[in-house]
């Protein structure tokens, strides 16, 4: 037999399409033609591939090797095919049974030894596996990392000859196991003195999934607020968790098998691109909005970003995708986080103190907070002013603030009546969905129009706070939006024009 066909995985965003590498030997002059749109990295396996079957004592055909890597318009990157390239050359030369690779795929980077070595994008690849019902063989540092796909059959091998051990019907490779989660400490609210209104801003964001502002002067606890929102949302729940550990596998990152169920907290740095927070290249990989799925974005220093990588934010804060195109093809990645931003008042930091110490002009004051765009501003739910905090508060006898667990509980209790309207969370209620769920009693519905036309909102705007007086309610556990959960609502944007 001179045709063996074996299964692989291309990596395409965060799918895992089937790749079939059909290897077909025919006489002529000795050399090895790789087609199928590879790249640089896939063409360079022919000699990879060669001195490792050299290394494991196999015959290499001095023949024509021809290897279709099909579907043929998709494009092929990295060292993931060398494991697959190098089984169908030993299957169409007859040096392993053909018949053996059927219900098996393999992904690997093969070295000069005959070792396997890593790749990225292993987890998607290991759920599609599973779909497809085929044994997964990947090294075994992919282990882990595969072994998180449910009812997928992974198995690992260190070298080329227990691949082929294995096939001959040697000893069976090892099964992969999952590493037991250890997660790591999540920062705790108890370590917050005083900042109650900012305190009461995040435990309505985390019931409710809404983005948050937190403005005011250098040292105030900006930072230290937003790193304490992942500990106040839900456990993921496994499609959750799997979805994040896709996009942290495919970024080339890498991810902590023994962490993949914790809420990711990315924290960029103000001057990322906007390619760094959206993603790109000319292999599209996901960007720090991506990565931060299911879990929050902090950007520290808003007005100091470039103008034009905050703009890349406004479309997926609203879709919760954000989609990539290149000339040959598009890629889509979910990017469905909680923003919390935090910035200064002033250049100097300090306006609206009490120690009177800002001497920045109206001008200069008023150009800063230009840089933040007002679409962008109008996409955050709660603008939460942070201010300094008195010396008295900050003693270490001083009362601690309320732990995050206990603050947590009353999320879930809110999380749940959200979850008996709808799938929905409530910042991301459709119009229709908003209209059901956030009715105003008439006098209440004519004080929302009242704030409106006062603060000089958009139509956006007022579904927004709606939808943050639907959050309010479920915290209070109420069905109906009273008069305090709507005036409480009204009071997180009423800053929006000076911010």
């Amino acid at each position: 037999m001179n045709l063996a066909i074996v299964h692989t995985r291309a990596r395409a965003g965060v799918r895992a399409p089937d790749v079939r590498v059909e290897v077909h030997l025919s006489g002529g002059l000795p050399r090895t033609a790789i087609v199928g749109l590879p790249e640089t990295a896939v063409r360079e396996a022919k000699d990879r591939v060669r001195a490792a079957l050299y290394a494991s004592q196999f015959d290499f055909p001095a023949r024509v090797i021809t290897v279709n890597l099909a579907p043929a318009d998709l494009p092929k990157d990295g060292g993931r095919f060398d494991l697959p390239i190098a089984l169908g050359i030993l299957a169409a030369s007859g040096q392993v049974p053909l018949e053996a690779l059927r219900e098996c795929e393999f992904l690997g980077e093969l070295a000069l030894t005959g070792e396997l070595r890593a790749v990225d994008g292993v987890l998607p690849a290991a759920l599609a596996a599973a779909e497809a019902g085929r044994m997964l063989v990947v090294p075994p540092g992919n282990g882990a990392e595969a072994a998180l796909a449910a009812g997928c059959d992974v198995r690992t091998a260190r070298t080329l000859l227990e691949v082929c051990a294995m096939l001959q019907g040697g000893r069976a490779l090892p099964q992969a196991r999952a590493v037991a989660a250890d997660p790591a400490p999540v920062p705790d609210m108890l370590d917050v003195r005083g900042q109650v209104h900012a305190r009461r801003a995040l435990e309505i964001a985390a019931a409710g999934r809404h983005h948050v502002l937190l403005v005011g002067p250098p040292g105030c606890g900006k930072t230290l607020l937003a790193q304490r929102l992942p500990g106040l949302l839900p456990e993921a729940c496994d499609a959750e968790a799997l979805e994040t550990a896709a996009l942290a596998s495919v970024s080339g990152r890498g991810i902590d098998p023994a962490r993949w169920r914790q809420r990711p907290f990315r924290s960029p740095h103000h001057t990322a691109s906007g390619v760094a927070l959206v993603g790109g290249g000319a292999d599209p990989r996901p960007g720090e909005i991506s990565l931060a799925h299911n879990g929050v974005l902090f950007l520290d220093e808003l007005p100091e970003w470039n103008r034009h990588a905050l703009e890349v934010l406004r479309e997926p804060l609203e879709s919760g995708v954000v989609t990539i195109s290149r000339a040959a093809r598009q890629s889509e990645f979910p990017a469905r986080f909680q923003l919390v931003a935090a910035m200064n008042p002033c250049p100097c930091g300090w306006a609206g103190d009490s120690s009177g110490r800002c001497r920045c002009s109206g001008e200069s004051i008023a150009r800063y907070r230009g840089r933040v765009s007002g679409p962008l501003l109008d996409r955050i739910d709660l603008h939460v002013d942070v201010p300094r905090l008195p010396p008295a508060e900050l003693r270490p006898d001083a009362a601690p603030g309320e732990p995050s667990t206990t603050i947590r509980d009353r999320v879930h209790a809110a999380r749940a009546m959200q979850a008996a309207r709808g799938p929905r969370t409530n910042a991301h209620l459709t119009q229709a969905e908003t209209t059901a769920h956030c009715r105003l009693a008439a006098p209440d519905q004519l004080l929302l129009e009242r704030a409106i036309d006062a603060l000089r909102l958009s139509a956006r705007s007022m579904h927004r706070i709606l939808r943050v007086a639907r959050t309010i309610a479920d915290l209070a556990g109420s069905e109906a939006i009273a008069t305090a959960h709507l005036t409480e609502a009204i009071g997180y944007r009423r800053d929006e024009m000076a911010a």
